[in-house]
């Protein structure tokens, strides 16, 4: 399954550049770990780098323009790091497989004189271990170039680097036509040209859908897969209309159709699911379900000491984000990407190290898991962590936000070496710049 090595962000809101694990162009740091935790104080910056990745998701789905406005994002200019009249740049380091070369997707969003944001450039290109890089997609306010098939155009190696010549407003069209391009790409008949009709859309929205790009419906796929959960408890407490769904969506107001599909669907695995769920909430013995006349499916969770089973409706918060949690860390098919914000909150500060094994647990497995992005502010959930997966968010005294990966201090190795929770080490500012 696809994994992110590495994820930049420059100009949204106050992540002026930030970045985590490794970039390719040129190779730095180790890639992310299969769980990545983010924390901070209030206000360096989680909220933002959560909503980084969400960005990225609705504006694959909807649209630059669209995702800027959604979630109460508030527009352009609100995102746009203060200040700032350079574009929103996102930066995504992939391997499609543990063995396949290393892909980077970069965007650019900028705006156009009457403010409206639009797609500025979108580059992908495949990472190799002499820092040459090999573009197969190319694109300047929608036009350019991209390579059919598995094939790419190594303009460094003929000694013209075409992305660079069309940042500086050099037209790819007009360049490869005049045969100044470089030999190789003159003589490719993998090459197509590229010309969008709508700017506002990114490029790989409407070249993933074709199959000549594989390698881009690949990344569209894996974008489209990403799972980062808004959800609220009061959401999963209503009883929607009946009909089995395989995901659960992002505020888990269909946590009853997605258990009407488990049950449906992986019968057997759904009933040692609900067991195994059962041992790893505190006081619930079993969990079943019920279905309604009209067909809907309600959980019964079992309650130690009481013999009347209570409905999804009257338990906990806490219980039921658990409940929702491992769900999804269960589905036989789970999503390649889980982001997660801030998951203590309503829960039993003693069951968050159970939790972050089971988050580990699962991403770690070789097949069927999940890449897990979290951001916490709690220490309980962070003494179950190693420092290589824990990174820690600041404010500047500029009041840009800086990250740093907690396994870069080797005071702080040796001391969780010698045993000390980490958590407890941020807790008494040992993880704090010094």
């Amino acid at each position: 399954m696809a994994k992110i090595e590495g994820f930049s962000v420059k100009n949204f809101k106050s992540l002026k550049d930030v970045t985590l694990g490794r970039l390719w162009i040129p190779p730095q740091d180790d890639p992310l770990t299969p769980m990545t935790v983010v924390i901070g104080k209030n206000g360096v910056g989680k909220s933002a780098l959560f909503d980084a990745f969400g960005f990225l998701a609705d504006a694959l789905k909807s649209g630059v323009e669209e995702a800027c406005d959604a979630r109460g994002r508030g527009g352009f200019e609100k995102l746009r790091t203060q200040g700032e009249t350079d574009p929103i740049v996102f930066e995504v380091d992939y391997r499609e497989r543990p063995n396949a070369q290393p892909i980077t997707y970069e965007v650019a969003i900028q705006a156009d004189k009457s403010g409206r944001p639009y797609v500025e450039s979108e580059l992908m290109q495949e990472g190799r271990e002499n820092n040459l890089p090999l573009h197969f997609l190319m694109l300047i306010k929608g036009r350019g170039a991209a390579w059919k098939g598995n094939q790419t155009g190594n303009e460094a190696a003929e000694g013209v680097d075409l992305f660079k010549l069309a940042k500086e407003g050099v037209d790819i069209f007009e360049l490869i036509k005049s045969g100044k391009g470089g030999e190789r790409l003159e003589e490719s008949t993998d090459l197509e040209m590229i010309e969008l009709e709508d700017q506002h859309r990114l490029g790989i929205t409407t070249l993933g859908a074709l199959k000549q790009h594989p390698r881009i419906v690949a990344f569209r796929r894996f974008i489209e897969g990403w799972y980062l959960s808004y959800f609220t408890p009061d959401a999963a407490r209503g009883l929607p209309l009946a009909g089995p769904q395989q995901r659960l969506n992002v505020h888990g107001d269909n946590l009853s159709n997605v258990v009407q599909f488990m049950e449906r669907e992986h019968p057997e695995r759904f009933q040692s699911m609900l067991q195994e769920i059962a041992e790893r909430i505190p006081g619930i013995d079993k969990i079943k379900t019920e279905k309604t006349a009209d067909g809907r499916l309600l959980l019964k969770f079992n309650d130690k000491g009481f013999q009347d089973p209570f409905y999804a409706q009257q338990m906990s918060d806490g219980t039921l984000k658990v409940f929702a949690y491992l769900l999804l860390l269960n589905d036989p098919t789970p999503p390649p990407f889980l982001c997660i914000e801030e998951p203590e909150n309503g829960l039993y500060h003693k069951l968050l190290e159970t939790l972050a094994h089971e988050f580990r647990e699962h991403a770690s497995r070789q097949n069927n898991s999940s890449q897990i992005f979290i951001t916490t502010h709690q220490p309980y959930l962070v003494d179950a962590l190693d420092p290589k997966e824990v990174w820690i968010l600041e404010k500047g005294a500029d009041g840009f936000s800086t990250i740093r990966r907690a396994s870069d201090d080797p005071i702080v190795n040796n001391m969780v070496a010698e045993g000390l929770p980490l958590g407890g080490l941020w807790y008494s500012d040992y993880l704090d710049k010094r």
